[in-house]
This record gives C-alpha cells, structure tokens and sequence, in this order.
C-alpha cells in the first residue's frame, strides 16, 4: 500500500512535464530555439558569454558562428578555475557540485552541475516516468531497485568547498519526488558506502530478496545485474541462515527459476540494450523470464540525449531538456565536415554524433556517442544508441568502434552465432602489437579461426589498418576465447576506477593491456591467460 501511495504521488508531480513534452513532441524546431535562448540569456553575463557574444546572438546560426564545436579538453582549465573558487566562468549561476565521470574509456572529468542543468535532467526523468506509469499501471504496486553505485575513492570537496559527486543517486530527481523516490526504493541508497565490494553485493542481495513485491529494476549497464544476480549463489548460505523461508527460491534448479521465484511480480528490467550491449541485456532476458527488458534511451553524465518512449521501438529525443546539434557520421563513424543538423533536421537511417548545449555550462559539446534515427513520432526523431566515437590508433589504423561494431555483427551474423560478448582491442606485449578479439561464444576453435579471419579481411578494408599491416607495424588478428567475459570487462573497469554506470560495452576498446584480464585460452591454445581484476 504505501509503495502504491508513493508512486502514484510520483506519477502525479510528474504529469505536468509529461503533458509539457508531448506537445513539445509535435513542435521540435520550436522547443530546441526556445531551450537555446533561455540558456544564452541565463548565461551572458558570464565570462564565456561575454567572449562569445551570447546578448547579441539571435539566431541559431549566430549561435553556430560565434560558439566554436568543444571537447572537454577545452573546459579543464575552465573547470580548475571554478573548482578554485572563481564564479561565473562558464555560467552565471553558482555551480552546485561537481559530477566526476571517466566515460567508457577517457580519463576522469568533472562536469559542473548547477540547479538549471538539474533541473533539465528532471525534465526528461519525469516524462519517462510517466510515461513508464501510465503504460503500465501494475508497476505503481510495488517497489523498484534502482542501481545505486558503491562509492569511489575521491574528494569530498574542492579547496573552494564545492561538493564532488552527488551524495544520494535520488539526488537527480531532486525536491519532493527525491522523498517520493527514496521511500520506494527496494534498496537504501546507503548501501553504497559499504566498506567492500563483497559487503556491497551482500548487502545489496539482503535487501532484495526480502521484496517479493518488487516491480522495477533499473540499472545503467545490464552486466551489473548479471554479476549482482551471480552472487545469490556466493552468498546463498548466509542468506538462507537470515530468511530461512528463501529455501526454495534459492535452492532452484536454474538461475531463471530462482529469480522467478524470488521476485514474482518483477515487471520490468530498464538497461542499456542497445549498441554493444545488445548480448548482454539478451542474456538478463533469460535470466530473468518473468521481466520484460525496456532499452534506457541515451543518458550521459553530461547530459540527457533521449528517453524511452512507450508509443514506439527506440527513444525521443529530450527535446525540453538541452539544446542539440548532430554530426552526421560517415562510413567509418567519423564526424564529418558538413554542417551539423538540428533535432527536426535529422533523416531516418543516418548515424549522427551528438551535440550537447547545457545549463551546466558545456557549449556545443561533443558528447562522444553516436545515434542511429529510426523514424519520427510527431515532429520528433526516435533514436537508438549506435556507440563511442572513440578511435584506436596505436600504429595509425585509426579503427572506430561503429565500423568496428559492423564488422563483428556481420561476421557473427554470416555464421549464426550471437555471442555474449566480443570486443577488439590492440594486445602491444608482444613484439608487434596486433589486435585481439576477446569473445565468448558457443563456438568450436575452427568456427572462431574462420570469423577470425573474415574480421581481419575485413578491417583490411580500412586503408590505415591495412598499411599498418603491410609495414609490419601490426600483427594478424588472434582470438581470444573467454569465460565470463561481460563480468571480467565490467569488473576491469571498475578496478581502474570506472564506476559501474559509466562503463559502457563497446565493439572496440582504446585501451591496451585487457589479455590479464580474461579468464580463457587464445584460440588454438590452451593456455589460461589470466583472471579479472
């Protein structure tokens, strides 16, 4: 009952900005010019609203003329000088903290937060939310797991006494849906300050087997429920001595079952399920029968890109909440030189990289991820997360992981496997680096010998890649064959101080150094090559 009594309350606050974002629906061109100018206004007065002009803008194009396209690397300098002390630099309201971030593979970043970029966040929480509600009304019973993150060694404050990271993940919602939210949360987000990550898991299952009635389980990466669910069976002891009654539950023949039993009425499962997290999020489906999986729309720390939408396969653009700008991609996923496009200039079937103005102070920010439009509902695009922009070049091959994402889709494709993880990565221990695909698959060594060599023919059609080849810069391609892939990446990450919300599957990882981390066997050998950090 009070579960019932607190969603509905939710529902109810979130209604006037659900009705606000439907109409903003049918009127795209409209809405993003009217976001633009309100943070113009807000911000002119600004040291970087005076350098760029902002009173005199009046149009978009002014806009795009005046404000040079920006990556964090532009802002560091900014953000020391804000995190020191100095106000009014990037915006003229006071920031509120500092949201640190390392994204899926760069290193860590502060994003200033004020009450204006807050509240932009809250515009497109609550038009999910009910949106969420009112399509399925059985999710008001009960409570929702909504992933809180353990927290990560770092400043509490800055020398100037501004907060670093939020002190609550409810914090986002923020006001009186903050009270609403956390009374019921099926797990107190207090959990997150346990001493280890073992107490953390523990404490986390404690609290969720106990709530048969749960409804709603939301979490950013899909690979953090599967290892949260692999430990019921590390601390099923323990567990049973507390709740004698779990027994049954927890003495399941199968995974499936025991999550069926525990949780019942579970409704749904709200994840990244698009782009590389596609096997995942397939593998929570079967480990969780009794729930259906609704992709997360595109949610970075910096910004909210798009929501799910009930009314159709993919997610609307946050047309209320920031103000963006596409890239159009080109074959190889590179953000070309053309023009970028508006939200209401964007054509079904095209790749865009995405473009971010905020109330926090980021101008024409390249956020680094990429989107595939689907079609339009209204006036609004309805989009899907295609993945990073981000390039490997250790020897100038210059790969990026949307044509990465290609190539092991159509190699996995040609032969009927769909696996539960695969990604490239350049392995430089040897004397030549060469590339390594890391995958765990229902596969024999030949079958992984042959998709081995389509990819290498095919990442052969990469100029860059292809020279680097010939000179000798490269070696061939070796496969890796995995166990436990998807938990031994996301625990990697984590390990070197990702947090679990940041890390992001992808098609092709930057970074060297990913062999230790795998349990498993090159192709071909049987050698064991390491183990999760």
């Amino acid at each position: 009952m009070i579960a019932t009594l607190a969603n509905s309350a939710w529902l109810a606050s979130c209604i006037p900005e659900y009705l606000r974002f439907r109409r903003a629906l049918g009127r795209v061109r409209t809405e993003q010019e009217h976001v633009l100018h309100g943070i113009l206004r807000k911000n002119q007065a600004s040291a970087f609203g005076r350098r760029h002009g902002f009173s005199a803008i009046r149009t978009v194009r002014d806009y795009q003329k005046r404000v040079p396209l920006s990556d964090y690397d532009d802002y560091r300098a900014r953000v020391a000088r804000i995190a020191e002390g100095e106000t009014q630099v990037l915006t003229c309201e006071r920031v509120r903290l500092f949201e640190p971030t390392s994204g899926s593979s760069s290193p860590a970043k502060w994003i200033p937060y004020t009450a204006t970029l807050q509240h932009e966040f809250q515009r497109g929480i609550r038009a999910w939310v009910a949106d969420l509600f009112l399509h399925d009304a059985d999710l008001l019973h009960g409570p929702g797991y909504w992933s809180v993150s353990p927290v990560q060694a770092c400043e509490k404050v800055t020398p100037s006494g501004i907060a670093v990271g939020f002190a609550d993940d409810s914090e986002y919602v923020g006001g009186l849906q903050q009270r609403l939210v956390r009374s019921v949360m099926a797990v107190p987000s207090s959990v997150r300050h346990s001493r280890t990550m073992e107490a953390f898991w523990y404490t986390t299952l404690g609290h969720l087997v106990r709530r048969r009635d749960l409804r709603l389980i939301s979490v950013w990466n899909p690979s953090f429920l599967t290892l949260l669910a692999d430990q019921l069976s590390e601390h099923s002891d323990r567990l049973l001595d507390e709740e004698p009654k779990l027994k049954t539950a927890l003495c399941a023949r199968t995974a499936a079952e025991r999550h069926a039993l525990l949780w019942p009425r579970l409704r749904m499962i709200s994840c990244w399920a698009d782009g590389n997290s596609g096997p995942a999020a397939r593998k929570l489906a079967a480990l969780f029968p009794q729930a259906r999986i609704r992709a997360k729309g595109l949610i970075a720390t910096e910004g909210f890109v798009s929501l799910p939408w009930e009314a159709c396969d993919g997610a609307v653009l946050a047309v209320r909440s920031h103000f963006l700008e596409f890239l159009p991609a080109d074959s190889a996923g590179r953000p070309d030189a053309t023009r970028p496009h508006l939200a209401h200039e964007l054509e079904p079937g095209q790749a865009y990289a995405v473009v971010l103005t905020t109330g926090g102070g980021l101008y024409r920010y390249h956020l680094g991820d990429l989107v595939t439009v689907l079609g339009r509902t209204h006036d609004c695009p309805v989009v899907r997360f295609a993945g990073r922009k981000d390039v490997a070049d250790w020897c100038g091959e210059k790969l990026h992981d949307v044509q990465a994402a290609r190539i092991l889709e159509s190699a996995f494709t040609a032969r009927r496997l769909s696996p539960s993880f695969a990604m490239l990565a350049c392995d430089t221990s040897g004397e030549v680096p060469n590339y390594v695909l890391y995958v765990e698959a229902a596969a024999s060594e030949d079958e992984l010998g042959g998709i081995a060599a389509s990819i290498e023919r095919a990442l052969g059609e990469n100029f860059h890649y292809r020279y680097a080849r010939r000179l000798g810069q490269l070696g061939p391609l070796r496969v890796f064959a995995a166990r436990n892939a998807e938990a031994s990446y996301l625990a990697a990450c984590m390990a070197r101080g990702q947090r679990a919300g940041d890390v992001k599957s992808v098609a092709l990882d930057p970074r060297d150094g990913w062999t230790p981390k795998f349990d498993g066997h090159f192709a071909g050998t049987r050698t064991v090559a390491g183990s999760p950090s």
